[in-house]
């Protein structure tokens, strides 16, 4: 059946056609059949971000279109570096992501070198401890925010439970020093199993006999962990920490759904600024000028962190 469709579309073809298609080299072909994708990604990401870099030098704003862009050179950036609350928004950016990284490398570690264990009902063990990165952040936000209700919110008699607290005494959403806390847990929560998952991948790539031969040696259960199992697995680690800082940078939809920056600005991360810039105040050559620096800043770090992990895999 797939000879005869063959044999039909090749008689089909006309045969100025067929002899262009016959003269086509394997990586000219290669090249024909990814172009689509090139453009369309071309389209999608590159365009964007060269126009964004265009009206960040610009007055322009969405919501008047019709007045007259005026070339504003590097005044917006300059306006940006010296806003005081831009840098109060990268410090509470830099906290969520210090503490988030923090907590999930060393939990999903901890996850993942038991799972590796590999004791009975590992893999059931496996599968829920995964739930949470499954669902979607406008599920988990929501589903936390009823968590966190003061007054018929689970986590608030979970907490007085352990430690004799009223559970109307506090509200983590709506207070200034719990707030920030709030949203580092529902994140760590969330993502904690995608770092497991990485992690358990490093665990499971060193092989047996580096351990066999530690053992023949009377190396002890600690010394084969700081010897062998963590500087093994630390370029996974340090993979894992690369993906989650980038993301957590960026960190838009958990923050806007549990606290929409508040109380106040005390939960206002960069990316909340930022749209608050673009789309209430509707400063559109402003907010590009701040989406290119923050591009500039995570594209820098990460460079740089990548060269340190590949001196680390190097090793």
């Amino acid at each position: 059946m797939l000879n005869r469709t063959a044999d039909s579309v090749a008689r089909a073809t006309p045969e100025p056609l067929a002899r262009k298609v016959r003269g086509i080299s394997d990586k000219g072909l290669a090249w024909l059949f990814i172009s689509p994708t090139i453009l369309l990604l071309l389209a999608i990401n590159i365009f964007p971000l060269f126009w964004a870099i265009y009206l960040s030098f610009t007055n322009y704003r969405a919501n008047r279109s019709n007045e007259v862009v005026k070339n504003l050179g590097f005044a917006n950036y300059q306006r940006i570096l010296g806003d005081q609350d831009v840098w109060i928004a990268m410090q509470t950016t830099a906290h969520f992501v210090f503490w988030t990284i923090l907590l999930q490398t060393v939990i999903g570690f901890t996850l993942a070198w038991l799972i590796d264990r590999k004791f009975r009902g590992h893999a059931f063990w496996t599968t829920i401890i995964l739930v949470p990165m499954m669902l979607s952040p406008a599920v988990v936000g929501n589903f936390w925010r009823f968590l966190y209700q003061p007054q018929t919110g689970l986590f608030n008699y979970i907490v007085a439970f352990f430690t004799g607290v009223p559970p109307s005494s506090f509200e983590m959403l709506g207070s200034v020093q719990l707030a920030p806390w709030a949203i580092v847990i529902v994140d760590t929560w969330m993502w904690t199993p995608y770092v497991m998952l990485i992690c358990l991948a490093g665990l499971r790539s060193i092989p047996e006999y580096i351990y066999e031969a530690a053992e023949v040696d009377r190396a002890s259960n600690w010394r084969q962990f700081w010897s062998i199992t963590l500087p093994m697995a630390l370029p996974f680690i340090m993979l894992a920490v690369l993906f989650r800082g980038i993301e957590n940078f960026k960190m838009f939809d958990m923050v806007n759904l549990l606290t929409g920056g508040g109380p106040g600005s005390t939960t206002e991360v960069a990316s909340i600024t930022l749209k608050r810039q673009a789309f209430e105040s509707w400063r559109t050559g402003y907010s590009s000028a701040f989406a290119i620096i923050l591009f500039v800043a995570v594209f820098g770090l990460a460079n740089i962190y990548v060269k340190a992990l590949n001196k680390v895999k190097q090793r």
